[in-house]
């Protein structure tokens, strides 16, 4: 009985005691065949291990060549649309699909005048043809280019709560250039700015000159003052939106937010361009304007 009483206690002390770490007695490297290991003790020894790691090398070079190169920096993951925004030749048709945007809504919600970029009907859902969203994206991102380039602001809106962060984070690739409203469009921002800002409106330019909804739906007293003030617009438009509310429609599905954020990337990319550009064009006619300055003082010198 006592015995019995004792025995747990033992086995307990026994896998309590403490176990010494042994380290191991050789470390192979890349290019160090495998194989016994052995303890050099001759010069013929360092001539033979040289000769079987140099062997082994050329054999890891060789198939080396045959073996994959894909990495996690290198491959698509579903984060990367976000954290890398892909520009505007670089977006593709893959990248679309991967996004989910083909996905419209049911046949019996689809608007008639969204038929000419319907690609068909599967299991009751409206699949959008993205043989006509790719080109109608990189047109969008011309646009956003050219008046980026042009010293123009733009403003992403997306009032639902997933896309806040999409336009914060598309916005500030546009620096001083780019604006984001994530909460509701206050009726008359565009059409009755005088009353709205009155003090703030003598000294800053509220009128945009181009604006992206990742919603429409949802922001249409937007897009009517927006027609009102003749100022242009882009737009993702799904399945059952009318595809002539905005000036500029990209059709792909506006419930999915990492569509948004491929197109919202790659728009925002395309203005980024435009304003190192337009960086760029000014310093060279500041470069010049200083080259011409030097040249008409050494001018005057000589004289």
């Amino acid at each position: 009985m006592a015995s019995q009483t004792l025995r747990p206690w033992f086995t307990a002390t026994k896998c309590l005691r403490r176990q010494y770490y042994r380290p191991p007695v050789a470390i192979r490297t890349m290019y160090t065949a495998p194989g016994n290991e052995m303890t050099l003790q001759s010069q013929d020894d360092w001539r033979s291990m040289q000769e079987n790691r140099a062997r082994f090398k050329l054999l890891y070079d060789l198939f080396n060549e045959y073996g994959s190169t894909q990495t996690r920096n290198n491959t698509f993951q579903p984060h990367h649309a976000y954290t890398r925004a892909i520009g505007p030749s670089q977006a593709t048709l893959s990248a679309l699909i991967a996004s989910g945007a083909h996905f419209g809504h049911t046949k019996s919600l689809m608007n008639p005048n969204f038929l000419p970029y319907a690609y068909g009907v599967r299991a009751g859902l409206t699949i959008i043809d993205l043989d006509q969203t790719l080109p109608l994206l990189r047109r969008a991102a011309n646009v956003v280019r050219a008046i980026s380039q042009r010293g123009g602001t733009i403003i992403f809106v997306g009032t639902r709560p997933d896309l806040r962060e999409i336009i914060r984070k598309a916005a500030g690739r546009l620096d001083e250039q780019g604006y984001h409203i994530g909460e509701r469009w206050l009726p008359g921002t565009l059409t009755n700015r005088n009353q709205l800002f009155q003090i703030e409106g003598q000294n800053y330019r509220i009128t945009p000159d181009l604006v992206v909804f990742l919603n429409p739906i949802a922001n249409m007293n937007a897009i009517r003052e927006c027609a009102i003030q003749h100022v242009p617009t882009i737009g993702i438009v799904d399945s059952n939106v009318d595809p002539r509310i905005v000036m500029y429609p990209i059709p792909a599905n506006d419930e999915s937010p990492r569509t948004a954020q491929l197109i919202s990337g790659v728009l925002s990319i395309a203005g980024r361009e435009g304003v190192l550009a337009r960086k760029e064009a000014e310093k060279d006619l500041r470069r010049r304007a200083d080259r011409r300055v030097i040249l008409e003082r050494l001018a005057g010198q000589a004289a």
